[in-house]
């Protein structure tokens, strides 16, 4: 948490009025419209079910794309911005966390984007994740999970914070507490006078080796992974990825 801060308490109608930047940033067509494609043929006709859903900007694409998607959010004012723009009939949701609520029906595709998984702050949280996705799936599905790679190489002796994106109207920060695996994303945009806004949120970061781990903990095997929604080769160098695990199939 932040300063005591709740996933609810962050995720709130301010945030969720400013998540949205149609056609810029995360729905810019060059980033969304991979994840789509991906996602779609990940699904393989089956139906779709996102943690963390947001306001659809994954979910509304995908089931345009003829996807039955279903979704679970925690944020009430993330799920009140998605009904702006479809209804329960088009992404049905349920709320709740990740790690525990249950959708009903069963899913051939669990998918979790953009380093979601990282709101959960400890690591028996991020294993029951797991768990979870597998307990919505039938024999064979997959999770899919979309993750940054902790940038500690970077850190110095004695230096806690790693600068990772600097505009003339943006800066985007992390400190880190190595001890505990903790992170703490700050942005803060600026405007045309001398002040900022600053937004900050709380993380727990995922090594990939550690989140197979947990994978294999749900019962799942890693398919592949990629560093990026185009299946480009990941390497040391790859500050993300996106990792598929699959469920056996049925005998």
């Amino acid at each position: 948490m932040v300063d005591g801060m709740r996933q609810e308490d962050i995720w709130d109608v301010e945030a969720a009025r400013g998540y949205d930047t149609p056609g810029t940033g995360m729905f810019a067509p060059e980033v969304l419209g991979p994840t789509v494609d991906r996602l779609a043929e990940l699904a393989d006709g089956g139906r779709a079910l996102e943690f963390a859903v947001g306001t659809g900007r994954v979910a509304i694409p995908l089931a345009e794309r003829g996807v039955s998607v279903t979704g679970i959010e925690l944020s009430r004012p993330m799920l009140d911005q998605l009904r702006t723009k479809v209804d329960e009939a088009t992404v049905p949701v349920v709320v709740g966390d990740m790690a525990t609520t249950v959708a009903p029906g069963e899913f051939s595709l669990v998918y979790l984007v953009f380093n979601t998984i990282s709101n959960l702050l400890i690591q028996a949280e991020q294993v029951a994740c797991f768990r979870n996705a597998a307990r919505h799936l039938s024999p064979g599905g997959r999770f899919v999970i979309e993750l940054w790679v902790p940038e500690l190489r970077k850190l110095p002796p004695g230096q806690s914070a790693t600068v990772w994106l600097s505009e003339s109207d943006y800066i985007g920060l992390d400190t880190y507490d190595v001890l505990h695996q903790q992170v703490v994303s700050h942005h803060f945009r600026f405007g045309a006078g001398r002040e900022a806004k600053l937004y900050r949120s709380p993380h727990r970061y995922i090594w990939p080796a550690e989140l197979d781990l947990m994978a294999q903990l749900a019962g799942f095997e890693l398919e592949s992974r990629h560093a990026d929604w185009d299946s480009t080769e990941f390497t040391a160098e790859s500050r993300s990825h996106v990792s598929v695990y699959r469920l056996p199939a049925a005998d």
